[in-house]
């Protein structure tokens, strides 16, 4: 009995000392506040002295610190509670560039009347270095900010803790929030919990609303059909539609309204846009009139596919903004959504798009506007900051996000730039010593090449590296601010920018594609490259010597919250589908290929605008002119926006080739040589029709360290498809890419 007793006091006493030891946060709010502060898990962990693993499990709560750790753990998110504590329920004061809503970033058409541009683009990502924080204004200072600046406040529909409404007659009961929130993502996934209603609705003609869950909404009796009602509706607390803001310094989302082509039928518009070069409607339209009777504004983008309809904001009415995508007139484009989504029924397109708007951003346009906008939804360019002189709210920078629009470097501006136009003769063609290359593989191998032991292989496999461009952009230091210039720099691989050098002289096996140019073909002389590209050449062993250079000291990973979130949404979206990591790779390759043949209508959709919104995304960040009357030298809207980076386009594109190369050149050293490449899809000569009869591996059966492994996460590769040998070679003599066409309907390989 005594060794019993002393047995439970032993166990009472191991609970005590638990119980005594510093407390610690839920593992949600220690990574939040994290983030809030700028701060990465490399550097947490260096500063404790652990492994930035560990991190990463203490803030999933899969372990817990021990002492001495855990009181120097508790100390740190002590801290930066106190500088970055939870968001009071009202929101605070932002400054939004006109009180409008900020235009399209696709389209880069600027709200009506142009301001200093402060909030215009909120997104989120935590400052680099953690600012103080002062305290939520009171209402009535929030009043007099927002008499004097733009708001960014919610509407009533998306005021704090309102409660689901209850619809009579829709036979459908609203669900509580706490069972909105609860989505189909695994455990941990970062999707935004839904509040109220939803983000959206789908409009089908009826009396009804689709919204999420199979939530059925009864319209206004005049909202079917009268423009003006739908929208004050959307905006009213029957409607309740909110999509809350992904960064505590941004702003909530604008409520979505998905037409249909009866419900734009029966709202008076037409069943295509007739004028196909501008894509909107003539000034001149009824429903136009309808709407400026009401007091509604357009952007200056117009009526489109997408419009915006808004009134300027208040102090009394706060934000009030409504989001239109019109069916029909190809709101949803197959090749980012999938042909036939359009066609769904309405309760199946707003499952789909709730899907989309919870796990990535509510949809404010094409998937490529969508993944800029998501940008700045996660790192905003301002926050409200208390002017200690004056004791007033204003607008302050967010440390670590793009804040203002910048010139690019020469090298790094497109052809119709005026920063071109000012340094060459119109039609000037730039050479490599003029003009930064990066892009993209479009390679392939000199038939010439090929071994007898390749040729008496049977089959061509290709295998695709799953969101290449979000990998690459993960802890990508990139710039924030201008580029400076500077003479014979010596070249460091930490700082972000451009450099003349000359990698003419390195020698690389032709049998892989050169690293250094999107074509595969080894430099001829001096050239400018993105860090990245240079990193890479230093790591080769080439001595690197920059003749010139444009830096942006001023740099940051900002992109790092963006491909948190993407990442998060595809492998979410992949084990809804029933491919997870968990899988062994016969059992992956096996999942994939049941995926193909029985894809799923709503979820299979959403993961290809997932993929799109990456690559999309990136591909805005320098958007080029576009429209007949455009004339070379001329600026054009899109360099208005912060967001306009050349520079980051370049740095992710060269990262991702580079990490293309690094395992091919694995590969290269176990004997295996690809044929063609394409972006980030690689083909190789195989024994038989499955990566796993030629990917090689380690003498105890795994993959070799270093190469292509297969599987669902960012960076891995799946199988893009197989064909005869005999088809390559025809290929290649061809001149054309196999890589293009290996998945055996002529549809290119984009790795996205």
């Amino acid at each position: 009995m005594p060794d019993e007793q002393e047995s439970l006091f032993a166990a009472v006493d191991a609970l005590l000392e638990e119980a005594a030891q510093d407390p610690l946060p839920h593992p949600d709010e220690r990574k939040r506040l994290r983030e809030a502060a700028g701060l990465s898990q490399d550097q947490i962990a260096k500063a404790l002295s652990v492994r930035r693993e560990t991190v990463t499990s203490w803030e999933t709560g899969r372990t817990a610190p021990r002492a001495p750790k855990r009181a120097a753990y508790a100390r740190l998110l002590e801290g930066l509670s106190t500088l970055h504590p939870l968001a009071a329920p009202a929101p605070e004061p932002t400054v939004d560039a006109v009180n409008t809503p900020a235009p399209e970033q696709a389209v880069t058409a600027q709200p009506p009347a142009p301001a200093p541009t402060v909030n215009a683009v909120n997104a989120p990502a935590p400052e680099p270095a953690a600012a103080p924080q002062t305290a939520p204004p009171t209402p009535a200072e929030a009043q007099t900010v927002n008499a004097v600046n733009a708001v960014n406040a919610p509407t009533p529909a998306h005021a704090a803790g309102a409660v689901p409404r209850t619809h009579p007659g829709s036979g459908v009961q609203p669900r509580s929030r706490e069972a909105a929130g609860r989505g189909t993502a695994p455990q941990g996934h970062t999707s935004t919990p839904l509040e109220g209603n939803g983000p959206l609705v789908v409009l089908d003609g009826t009396d009804k609303a689709h919204a999420a869950h199979g939530l059925l909404l009864p319209l206004p009796p005049k909202a079917r059909t009268d423009l003006p009602t739908l929208v004050a509706w959307a905006l009213g607390p029957d409607a309740d539609l909110r999509s809350p803001r992904l960064h505590r310094n941004g702003k909530d989302g604008d409520p979505l309204l998905v037409l249909t082509p009866a419900a734009a039928e029966a709202l008076g518009l037409p069943p295509a846009l007739e004028d196909r070069r501008t894509l909107r409607l003539p000034d001149n339209h009824p429903t136009l009139k309808l709407l400026a009777k009401a007091k509604w504004q357009l952007t200056r983008r117009g009526f489109g596919p997408w419009p915006r309809i808004y009134r300027p904001a208040t102090p009394t009415t706060g934000r009030q903004c409504v989001q239109l995508a019109v069916l029909p007139w190809g709101a949803l484009d197959a090749r980012a959504w999938g042909e036939h989504t359009a066609e769904l029924p309405a309760p199946e397109l707003a499952a789909l798009l709730t899907t989309y708007a919870s796990r990535v951003l509510t949809p404010r346009g094409s998937t490529a506007v969508s993944g800029l906008e998501l940008m700045t939804a996660l790192r905003p360019p301002t926050r409200a900051a208390r002017n200690p002189e004056t004791n007033t709210w204003e607008s302050a920078p967010v440390a670590g996000s793009l804040t203002r629009a910048v010139d690019p470097a020469p090298p790094e501006a497109p052809d119709e730039h005026p920063v071109v136009a000012a340094l060459y003769p119109r039609a000037h063609q730039r050479t490599p010593d003029q003009v930064l290359d990066e892009e993209a593989y479009d390679w392939i191998r000199d038939p010439q090449l090929l071994t007898d032991a390749e040729c008496a292989r049977t089959h061509a496999v290709g295998i695709d590296v799953n969101m290449a461009f979000a990998a690459a952009a993960n802890r990508l230091p990139v710039g924030i601010g201008p580029a400076v210039h500077s003479r014979a720099p010596r070249f460091d691989p930490k700082i972000p920018g451009c450099w003349l050098a000359d990698l003419s002289s390195l020698e690389l096996d032709p049998r892989l594609p050169s690293p250094f140019t999107p074509g595969g073909h080894p430099p001829t002389g001096p050239a400018w490259y993105a860090t990245p590209t240079l990193a890479y050449a230093q790591e080769l062993g080439h001595p690197v010597h920059a003749t010139e250079a444009w830096l942006r000291p001023d740099h940051g990973p900002y992109l790092d919250a963006w491909y948190t979130r993407l990442r998060d949404a595809y492998v979410a979206t992949m084990a809804d589908l029933g491919v997870t990591s968990a899988l062994p790779e016969p059992e992956f390759l096996a999942a994939m290929a049941e995926l193909q043949e029985h894809p799923d209508p709503v979820l299979k959709p959403v993961l290809s605008a997932i993929k799109s919104t990456v690559k999309g995304g990136i591909g805005k960040l320098r958007e080029r002119p576009q429209g007949a009357a455009y004339r070379p030298g001329e600026p054009w809207p899109a360099l208005e926006r912060p967001t306009w980076r050349p520079d980051i386009r370049a740095a992710v594109i060269s990262t991702a080739r580079v990490n293309m190369h690094r395992k091919m050149n694995k590969l290269a050293a176990a004997g295996l040589h690809p044929v063609a490449v394409l972006s980030d899809c690689a083909v190789y000569l195989s024994d038989g029709p499955s990566p796993l009869d030629f990917l090689p591996r380690t003498p105890e059966g795994k993959p070799l360290p270093g190469g292509f492994r297969l599987g669902v996460s960012p960076g891995m590769v799946k199988h893009e498809g197989t064909q005869s040998l005999l088809w390559a070679v025809e290929m290649l003599d061809q001149g054309l890419n196999p890589a293009r066409h290996i998945k055996g309907h002529d549809a290119a390989a984009d790795g996205e």
